[in-house]
């Protein structure tokens, strides 16, 4: 299902979004010790925890424009850091987690029966768990879905499967290059590496850890049935009738679809897909929300160009290839490689290459999103955000790591002159 870009009508129904964003991060006490704090939010709906007692997850409403999830973030953040305030707790403000004595301080979250979490920790151990980040949801508005739907001959919810499945196939397969992006986690504390068994000549091979080799992956990489919902969820179903996990929700992978309401592959098969998330983004501490406003633009172009422009479906060699190019990516090396049509390219080269493409569709099609294009180019051309982050935070990261969480702290008092400034830098 490729739509017709030069269709004027088209074009303006696809260039509709809904966005909603989750954002993890670490709560830590006024040394950068981890806090062991019971989770201050019970009840609140908009903050919940992830794995960890102390991994705070900000979760926002849905809207129809960036500007106004990032908005509804930042009030959430001013949230959280207002009652931190009395525990004297701060927010941590990168993906990677501060120093730990040992994984027995790390909480696991006190659910009501932890059995899974527990199992995670037994599996995966504790300290991986730790690495924060933000999830990105997306969705086409319903109006959108329907007026599309009508020529087509089939029912609105059919039609959103397919095209939801096409693009989650073409996500996957350009997760490498928003990585690369996006990439703001080169900075490991020796204690990290200690009690995940990782050589230490390695803490600096990494621009984004949660997306790296040793970040969050299964012990196997999964393939998936894109060419409709009921075989996309058997395809998930199938990993957990081998036991190679024991739920969808133990599936670590960029792209995920999801129903409304509850992660449920049953709600998948009986009410459709509802929205896709992009959990590949690290937290941005040179943002003063953790994301830049242009790079979830850029995100949101690059899933219109691939409504028009995007692959055929990937088979599962390409799926796998597609996993270990987005690995790759995630090197601090930008020289690299990926592996494109059959061919070996280091990721800076690659990632020019796409975004001058991406660039030629934005000036022919969608010029307001030109400026979003320019700016990542910029940022390939000069200086990464993990070459910033490690050049401003490598030399002391516990210190300035503290001094930039107070920081930010004193700048969440008015999330209303907040919104002049969405691009600004703590």
């Amino acid at each position: 299902m490729r739509l017709d870009v030069n269709d004027n009508k088209v074009r303006a129904l696809v260039e509709k979004g809904e966005f909603g964003l989750e954002m993890e991060s670490l709560r830590v006490n006024s040394d950068g010790t981890l806090a062991q704090t019971p989770h201050p939010f019970d009840g609140d709906n908009n903050i919940t925890r992830d794995f960890c007692e102390n991994q705070t997850e900000m979760i926002t409403d849905v809207f129809d424009d960036i500007e106004d999830v990032l908005r509804h973030l930042k009030a959430l953040q001013n949230k959280v850091n207002g009652s931190l305030i009395e525990d004297g707790e701060l927010l941590w403000r990168f993906s990677n987690p501060p120093y730990f004595s040992t994984p027995d301080c790390i909480p696991i979250a006190d659910f009501k029966g932890s059995v899974y979490r527990d199992y995670l920790a037994e599996k995966y151990g504790k300290v991986k768990m730790l690495l924060s980040g933000i999830h990105l949801n997306y969705s086409l508005p319903n109006e959108s879905i329907e007026a599309l739907a009508s020529s087509s001959g089939i029912s609105a919810k059919d039609y959103k499967d397919t095209l939801y499945l096409r693009l989650a196939a073409d996500l996957v397969e350009y997760s490498w290059l928003i990585v690369y992006l996006t990439a703001a986690s080169p900075i490991l504390d020796d204690s990290f590496l200690k009690y995940s068994d990782i050589p230490m000549q390695d803490k600096e091979k990494y621009a984004s850890v949660r997306c790296s080799e040793i970040g969050y992956w299964n012990y196997f990489t999964p393939a998936f049935d894109y060419t409709s919902a009921d075989a996309y969820v058997k395809s998930i179903e199938s990993y957990v009738e081998n036991g190679d996990i024991i739920s969808p929700s133990e599936l670590y992978y960029p792209i995920r679809l999801k129903p409304r309401g509850k992660y449920d592959l049953g709600l998948i098969k009986n009410s459709g897909i509802n929205h896709i998330e992009l959990r590949m983004l690290d937290l941005n501490p040179l943002s003063e929300i953790g994301v830049f406003k242009r790079d979830l633009e850029f995100i949101h172009l690059l899933i219109i160009y691939l409504v028009f422009e995007g692959e055929d479906l990937p088979d599962r060699e390409r799926q796998a290839e597609a996993v270990n190019n987005m690995k790759q990516a995630a090197l601090y090396d930008s020289s690299a490689a990926v592996r494109l049509n059959g061919k070996d390219i280091s990721v800076k080269t690659a990632a020019a290459q796409k975004l001058l493409t991406i660039y030629n569709f934005a000036q022919t099609y969608f010029p307001e999103y030109v400026s979003c294009v320019l700016y990542q180019l910029e940022k390939i051309n000069s200086e990464s955000y993990a070459q910033r982050i490690r050049r401003l935070y490598a030399d002391d990261y516990m210190r300035k790591g503290l001094i930039l969480a107070e920081k930010f702290r004193e700048s969440g008092d008015n999330v209303h002159a907040f919104c002049g400034k969405l691009e600004g830098e703590l």
